[in-house]
């Protein structure tokens, strides 16, 4: 199977995982605040990694650039709770929709910054999809809300973290990748948590739970894809 091939299939795997993450946040978050859900979407997905890890050994996420590690928990841990708060305050049609602009931005960052080459059918493409969230939005017909302001700030916060990642593919394993995101994001998002903390019900875990299986998953299958091809291929499937 040609490696361009096998990227876009991965890449479509996690878009799945991702949506039904989705709709499981929407559904845990009417019980829970948003803050308590990015945490357990973190911590369990440690506790999930955490077999996998053990028969792998501790090579396996090892930091070769820990810089690149902080700043990407740091830079996706915006994304994330940015994006988890506009799932409960925009339909998830248009959450998902705005997400879309996700690729304007990874494409563009991908010529600034990795020096890859976009060709003008790419260029074309960027333009139709800032047109279509320009038709979303509609700014200056009717107010922008506040959760397409977040789901904006997500994507381009999620763009940027893309971005490191391909970058720390090329020295980094993907299980380390995926980990130390997690690992690192659980505690930023402990402490806030504590402030508005709600004891889940036995339901209300199992829908935390999922979050957190279908998050690393749908990471992992990413970071797998974004290692295989360029940016500017997988981001636009």
């Amino acid at each position: 199977m040609p490696v361009t091939l096998q990227a876009s299939l991965m890449m479509l795997l996690a878009l799945f995982l991702f949506t039904t993450m989705g709709i499981c946040i929407r559904l845990s978050s009417a019980f829970v605040p948003v803050i308590e859900v990015v945490f357990f979407r973190n911590f369990l997905a440690v506790l999930i990694m955490a077999p996998v890890l053990i028969r792998k050994g501790l090579p396996s996420i090892k930091m070769n650039r820990k810089r690149l590690f902080f700043g990407r928990a740091s830079i996706n841990f915006i994304g994330m709770l940015s994006g988890f708060t506009a799932v409960t305050l925009i339909p998830l049609a248009e959450m998902t929709a705005l997400s879309f602009t996700g690729p304007i931005f990874v494409t563009m960052g991908a010529a600034l910054f990795l020096g890859e080459a976009i060709r003008i059918r790419r260029i074309m493409a960027i333009a139709v999809g800032f047109v279509g969230a320009l038709i979303i939005l509609r700014p200056g017909l009717v107010d922008v809300s506040l959760g397409a302001m977040l789901a904006l700030v997500s994507a381009l916060s999620i763009a940027a973290a893309t971005l490191i990642v391909k970058k720390m593919t090329e020295t980094e394993q993907a299980s380390a990748i995926v980990f130390w995101m997690v690992m690192l994001q659980a505690p930023i998002a402990f402490v806030p948590m504590l402030f508005v903390w709600e004891w889940p019900s036995w339901e209300q875990l199992a829908w935390l739970a999922l979050i957190g299986s279908f998050g690393t998953a749908g990471h992992l299958t990413m970071n797998l894809a974004i290692k295989l091809a360029p940016t500017n291929v997988v981001m636009p499937i």
